[in-house]
């Protein structure tokens, strides 16, 4: 397999964005959100949830008072750092539902669940979807980790963010913003929408994609009237940013399954994907959930936090 020089790829590559570039804003972090790691001072603070519990908290962000749930595992100590997982809702959904439909309560992590504004069609959504509310969700990310990190004893180098639908869609532009900030990334059926603005990551981003191919929501090979791309395309375009290899080494671990892995990526990045044949628009698991009464063949929660256990901010 040829793959050309890292400095050739460089150059390439700044000439295939030039265009792109001039023509629209970069999907990176506005000025004042930091892409980088920040500083937690939360170590040895009385936390505001009881460890073992699940507690709703709201915070001020672009001059609006926003909502999220926290989860502390029942062994939480203020003085050990500990991962933070954000789990964000589909389209219309909440906080809650996100925590029974993914389940990272169950793991040994701070599981925090933000939830999103009401859109324009009425139902809570996330920046990046054309129905979301004209608000900065990206801002709002931040200053969730801002604050969580002044609160609680969260290692700054381990904090993901996983979501469903249009939650895994905005997961999509959380990496294109913030992977400086967030190690790794989880979308599960992302809604990939143009929305979602163009792309320049400061940092290759580790990303872990599921999408079913009975998807008919968001269907695995796209919806051209809606801008949504094939999800194949949205991952050779990840491809490209993490400079991986193009073409992934593929494997079926079991039935109805197909791993994708691409190979030799920039900064020891990590780009990967489940396609689960037959699955439709589900956070894929073994019995039925708040998505569908009919079990999938794969438990994605598992293999999202082993996944993320992999990844560090360095």
């Amino acid at each position: 397999m040829l793959r050309r020089p890292r400095s050739a790829r460089l150059l390439l590559a700044a000439a295939a964005v030039l265009p792109a570039l001039l023509a629209a804003a970069p999907a990176t972090a506005s000025p004042g959100i930091p892409d980088r790691p920040v500083p937690t001072t939360g170590c040895g603070r009385t936390p505001p949830v009881t460890p073992g519990t699940t507690g709703a908290q709201t915070l001020v962000s672009g001059g609006s008072t926003r909502e999220y749930t926290v989860h502390l595992p029942a062994n939480y100590q203020p003085h050990r750092p500990t991962s933070l997982v954000l789990s964000f809702h589909g389209h219309k959904r909440t906080s809650r539902w996100q925590e029974e439909l993914s389940e990272f309560s169950g793991v040994n992590t701070i599981a925090v669940y933000p939830q999103g504004l009401i859109g324009t069609d009425g139902g809570s959504a996330w920046t990046g979807a054309p129905y979301s509310a004209d608000a900065d969700d990206v801002l709002f990310t931040s200053d969730l980790l801002t604050k969580l990190q002044s609160q609680l004893c969260v290692d700054a180098k381990r904090i993901y963010a996983t979501g469903k639908s249009n939650g895994g869609g905005f997961v999509g532009v959380l990496a294109c913003r913030l992977p400086g900030r967030i190690a790794a990334f989880a979308p599960v059926a992302g809604a990939y929408y143009p929305q979602g603005g163009e792309c320049s990551p400061s940092r290759p981003a580790p990303i872990l994609a599921f999408h079913g191919t009975a998807d008919a929501t968001i269907p695995y090979d796209g919806n051209p009237e809606k801008g949504l791309p094939a999800i194949p395309d949205w991952l050779g375009k990840w491809a490209e940013r993490d400079g991986c290899f193009v073409n992934p080494v593929t494997y079926s671990p079991q039935e109805k399954v197909t791993v994708q892995k691409w190979l030799d990526c920039d900064e020891r990045s990590n780009l990967q994907h489940y396609r689960i044949d037959g699955a439709g628009h589900v956070w894929p698991s073994t019995k039925p959930n708040n998505d569908s009464a009919t079990p999938t063949v794969l438990d994605a929660t598992p293999v999202i936090w082993r996944f993320f256990q992999g990844q560090r901010l360095r």
